[in-house]
């Protein structure tokens, strides 16, 4: 117990000491980069206490109130939930601090960029009193993180609807045949893809001598899914594209995959089994800097978009999908004085917001979205409510692109960017 201790201690000067050092040298332009910083951070913690923290819970009489000791997993999720819930009110709090910031000029601009040595100090204490609060308010997170984390998904398939509508009019816009042939080439290779991927799938997680419908239903679904972007976007009353169809169609199929792979190792139709071994530790780590990689781009996306939920300020350019429709209080550009503050790019609330529920997300990939792991403890994101919630956010993906495709039909009325 000493010697954790010692260890734990040494560490934490040593991460002090490289924190400092970092924080001396981030400025306003690299400032984003330092909260992703901070978030991997929270991320890779949460990796090494759900490998190593244990048996230091067992002996913490707060944590450990149980008759009769729950199983060692109960520890490694209530590990990583506790270090997520000090990352999620570092970001929250902040979030909550930036709410109408609008300009340069505004005090809070200076904290959002600034005082980085005080922000690291803050985020470490906030995750090490963490373990100082009873498992109710841990039980109450989880349920909330759920929540959250369903609400971060959708938030990346918006993200993802803007960058396909504002790639394909950005390549459109230029008017040469080269971009054309490009536009057209990538739509071809994306659609092959999603149908030999989909037959992948189905060799992979539908062997012979088993039922396995349901497999069967979301492979089947996902290639009727990737049809009907084609059809309604070819529809000569919707103003659609095949790009940005065949983009979410990939997109749906490895949502499929994800969500398929995600079914139970001992499960007769999940054939992955029966072409790799249990998962690694290497295959953890790469898994871990894919998750680290893709909520971060996530944020930082979502945070720069000037369109999705950004300040009342910031100018809109190019054509938006309507999921992303909010009206600019100006609609010109008017002349700026020498000694007007400058707006903020982007919004510095939303930007902590999607860190925040980001925070919540990747706490629920590292724990199997369940407080009672089934699961070997080696195993990261597998359940049958990872399946759903793959599966489920692969059906709004769609409902969504469609939707983005039909709404200046239903709604003739209103003005869609």
């Amino acid at each position: 117990m000493w010697a954790a201790s010692c260890l734990a201690s040494c560490c934490a000067t040593c991460t002090c000491g490289l924190c400092t050092s970092v924080a001396a040298g981030i400025s306003r332009r690299s400032a984003r980069l330092g909260y992703c910083g901070l978030f991997a951070l929270s991320l890779v913690i949460s990796w090494i206490l759900r490998e190593v923290a244990a048996p230091l819970l067992e002996k913490i009489p707060w944590i450990n109130t149980f008759t009769h000791a729950p199983p060692k997993e109960w520890f490694q999720t209530n590990a990583v939930l506790r270090v997520s819930l000090g990352n999620f009110l570092f970001f929250a709090i902040f979030a909550l601090l930036m709410i109408g910031v609008k300009d340069q000029n505004d005090k809070r601009d200076s904290w959002h960029h600034g005082g980085w040595i005080v922000k690291i100090i803050i985020w470490a204490l906030l995750i090490v009193l963490m373990f100082f609060l009873p498992n109710i308010v841990i039980t109450i997170y989880e349920t909330l993180s759920k929540f959250g984390s369903g609400f971060f998904l959708l938030v990346q398939v918006v993200i993802l609807l803007d960058f396909t509508h504002t790639w394909n009019d950005a390549w459109v816009e230029k008017d040469e045949q080269k971009w054309y042939v490009a536009l057209l080439s990538i739509t071809v290779v994306c659609y092959l893809a999603t149908y030999a991927f989909s037959g992948v799938l189905f060799m992979w997680f539908n062997p012979s001598g088993h039922d396995c419908g349901l497999n069967v239903f979301f492979i089947v679904m996902t290639m009727i899914l990737a049809f009907v972007f084609a059809i309604v976007a070819l529809h000569p009353q919707v103003n659609g594209s095949l790009l940005p169809s065949s983009v979410i169609s990939i997109y749906c199929a490895y949502l499929c995959y994800s969500g398929l792979s995600s079914e139970p190792r001992d499960y007769a139709c999940n054939g992955l089994h029966n072409h790799v071994k249990q998962v690694s530790t290497g295959t953890l780590v790469l898994g871990m800097l894919t998750t680290v990689l893709s909520v971060v781009y996530s944020a930082v996306r979502a945070g720069s978009s000037t369109t999705f939920l950004s300040p009342p300020s910031s100018p809109k350019s190019g054509s938006r999908s309507p999921l992303l429709e909010a009206g600019d209080a100006e609609s010109g550009k008017p002349e700026k004085k020498e000694n007007e503050a400058r707006p903020v790019s982007y919004s510095y609330t939303f930007f902590h917001l999607i860190f925040a529920l980001a925070s919540m997300y990747s706490a629920m990939l590292l724990t199997g979205w369940s407080g009672s792991i089934s699961e070997s403890s080696e195993l990261i994101d597998v359940g049958w409510t990872s399946v759903w919630v793959r599966i489920c956010t692969e059906w709004a993906t769609a409902a969504l692109y469609i939707w983005t495709l039909v709404a200046p039909l239903i709604l003739p009325d209103r003005e869609f960017y």
